[in-house]
This record gives structure tokens, sequence and C-alpha cells, in this order.
């Protein structure tokens, strides 16, 4: 008998563009399913795609003519994965080597880790700085192999706040100059602000990026410290409603964690040093928290032999263990828990290093959960993206084994992926 698992509101409404597809029907029969939140009963189930939507999910066999058959042969069905806090222009450790690269150059470093992004199983990322709209319509018109992406444009900062990468020796000749470098620009004051947001807004993004701490790969401003005023975050914040989207905020500490909830900025990103009582504040609220372990991890291990500058590598300290224990709080508080990367230049190809370390912390249906049902859902794209259910976007994975019982399985490059599929389209298939 058929079963009708549908999720999410009733009326699904398409993605943007280039989430059709084109293709024949596909049929997935013999599987387990991981449907974003939990194991579905059964054994052998089978999964019809048609026009890049899941058309019918069943612990009976599916009988259809014209569909091309895919035997999973027990392996775990489940929705592709998403990274919610992605750079694909983050082409180098040394950012200030960004400043100086052509654009052109630095496009086709974001098409190598878009394609490798795609082949780890991540069939959707939020870009938290640096990709435009050209990005993302050569994904969507089928220029460039990646995941879909949802773009913040350029990220916006203070004068020598964490998206400001000038050095402390750098003079200006003109003291009403800028930074607006390839990644991040600088607006101060509200008018500023609000101008800025609504030039990202006009060129297409999805949602507004702010710097509201210090951060590890800035030169002047220290880890600790807080960034924007009041009224300059609230203003980006209103902003950013009138186009019915949100706010993402860089914030490492506490304090920037809290002045997230009390400003109206509903994505937390890092929250590397939130204590107990914070992480109950923002439980408390409607805000997301997207931690980002494996950046902190790996600048730490092999950031300096990799072309780390001192003063960057100088800055993380115990970051990585108070990240893990932030982690920790905001689990055992209920804090609505995201997943992201935020990998940088050669250290882009540890992306799934992230869902071990959460692993370790909560377990991995949480890991798992949170990169597919919760980020979905960060992203406005409940019962769409991040699940396996009726009406959904096929975004599917077939893995040799069981990533619940060892979540190992999603890292290795996608090697232990016999299909990666994006909106009913197959980018890799083995069987």
């Amino acid at each position: 008998m058929a079963m009708s698992r549908v999720k999410g509101p009733n009326a699904i409404t398409a993605l943007k563009r280039g989430d059709r597809s084109e293709m024949a029907g596909i049929l997935f029969n013999n599987c387990r399913i991981f449907d974003g939140a939990a194991m579905v009963p059964g054994e052998s189930m089978a999964v019809l795609v048609e026009d890049g939507r899941i058309k019918e999910i069943s612990d009976q066999p599916i009988s259809i003519s014209d569909a091309q058959l895919i035997e999973a042969e027990g392996r775990v069905l489940m929705p592709g994965l998403i990274d919610a806090h992605y750079h694909a222009l983050l082409a180098d450790l040394n950012v200030a080597n960004l400043d100086i690269m052509p654009p052109s150059l630095l496009h086709q470093h974001a098409n190598m880790n878009l394609k490798a992004t795609l082949d780890r199983g991540y069939t959707s990322v939020r870009d938290a700085g640096g990709a435009d709209i050209g990005l993302v319509r050569a994904v969507a018109d089928g220029l460039i192999p990646g995941p879909r992406i949802f773009h913040a444009g350029k990220a916006l900062s203070q004068t020598g706040g964490h998206g400001d990468m000038r050095p402390a020796t750098h003079f200006e000749p003109c003291a009403c100059a800028a930074y607006h470098g390839p990644i991040c620009a600088v607006a101060d004051g509200v008018d500023e602000v609000r101008k800025a947001v609504r030039e990202e807004l006009r060129k297409g993004a999805a949602q507004i990026k702010l710097m509201l701490s210090g951060g590890v790969l800035s030169p002047s401003d220290p880890v600790w410290m807080d960034q924007y005023s009041e009224a300059e975050i609230r203003a980006a914040v209103e902003e950013a409603a009138t186009r019915r989207t949100y706010v993402m905020a860089h914030a490492h500490t506490a304090s920037a964690a809290r002045r997230c909830v009390d400003y109206g900025v509903r994505s937390i990103e890092h929250g590397s040093l939130i204590d107990r009582e914070t992480a109950e504040y923002v439980a408390a609220s409607d805000c997301y928290v997207v931690p980002t372990l494996s950046t902190i991890h790996m600048m730490k291990e092999r950031g300096p032999s990799l072309g780390l500058p001192d003063i960057f590598a100088d800055k993380l300290g115990t970051l990585f263990e108070d990240a893990q224990r932030a982690v920790a709080h905001c689990h055992e508080a209920g804090v609505k828990l995201g997943l992201g990367s935020d990998l940088i230049g050669p250290l882009h190809e540890f992306q799934a290093m992230e869902l071990v370390l959460r692993a370790e912390i909560t377990s991995p249906a949480e890991a798992l959960i949170a990169a597919t049902q919760t980020n979905a859902a960060l992203l406005d794209r409940a019962g769409e993206l991040g699940t396996v259910s009726l009406g959904a976007i096929a975004d599917l994975l077939l893995v040799d084994g069981d990533p619940l019982a060892n979540i190992d399985l999603l890292q290795h490059q996608g090697a232990h992926l016999s299909v990666i599929m994006k909106a009913g389209t197959l980018h890799k298939c083995t069987l």
C-alpha cells in the first residue's frame, strides 16, 4: 500500500530558477529511508521521482513502465546535505591575497569548490559572503556543476570590524574611503548600513550577513570585540524584512549572541563562546545557531603549514575547545542548531568533517537532522529541502551503508555515495 508521507506545508512552492528536471521518472527500489528526521520503518522501500520532485513513497513495489530503475539493494536513501555556512570564493587562507586576485581567477576557484561540494553530497549551500547572482545563475543554468546557492552577497562590516581586511599598517589617502573587497564591504552608520543592505538585496541576496563580533581571519579586531551599534543592526534587520528575508550574523561571543536575540537577527553564526546562560537565553527565542567546528579545528591543525599567517593563527588559542563546549550548552538548552563548515582555501576538502565533529557532541542522528531538516527550516525551505517526503524537491543521496550507525561514511569526498541526485537529476550514479 502506498504511503503518503507529507511533511511541511501542504502547498509546496517552487524553488528559484533551475530546480525543474526534464528527466523521465527515476525509481529507487529496495532502499531504507532516513527522511531527515528519523529512519522510516521498512527494509524494502520504493521511491519514485518525477519532474524533479518525490512523486511516491511506498512500502510495496511501485509499477511504472517508463522510469529509470535504480536497485538500491538495501542502501540508505537520505536527503541531500545542506551546508548553512559556506564560502565558495574563500580560496586562500591568507585572505589578503583575495583582494589582489582577478575576479575571473577567484570564480574559477569557486567553480572548483562548488563541484567538489556537490560530489560530497551537499546539494544546497548558504553562502555567507562572496557569492553573487552570477555564480548562483551559473549553477542554476547548468553552466557549472554545484549545489543550489542561497547567497548573502557581500558580508557587511563596520570599519575595523571582522570584514575589514586592511592591516593596521594600511593608511587610506582619504579618510572617507571604505574597504570593499570580494567577500566583505564596510558600511558605517545607520544610513550607510541601510543603503548597503538595500544594495545587496537589489542584487538578489537571499539573506543579509553582518559581522557582529571580532574573528580569526581579520587583522585589526580581537575575537572578543562586539561590533555594530544597536541602531545599525536594527536597520539591517528592518531592511531585510522588507524583502521577507532575514539577517545572519558572524557572532563568536556570548554578548554578540545576546545582541542577535535582542535586535532581531535570526541566525547566529559560529557562537563559539556561548556559555550555558546565553544558550538558555537563545533557546527561549526564535534564533538559530550555526556552529562551525571544522574550520576552527582544521585551521589550528593544518593552517600554519598551509600558509595561514601568524597574526591569524595566534587568535585561535582555545577557540575550538570553547566551541565544543558552546555546542554542548546549546544542545542541552534546546537551541535550534543548524550545521555549517565555513572552510577556507585548501581546507574545503574537510567539509564533511563537520558532521563527525558534531556527532561526537550530540549524536550522528542529530548531526544529520541539523544538516538536513533543521538547515532547510533555517533557509525557509522546510518540506522542500532536507527531507525525503511526498512533494519534496528530489535532492537525494544513496549511501553505501547506514550513516546513522557510521557517520564517517559521509566523509571521503563522497566515495561511499552511490547516487547523488539534485532536483531529480543524477549528478552521480555508480549502480
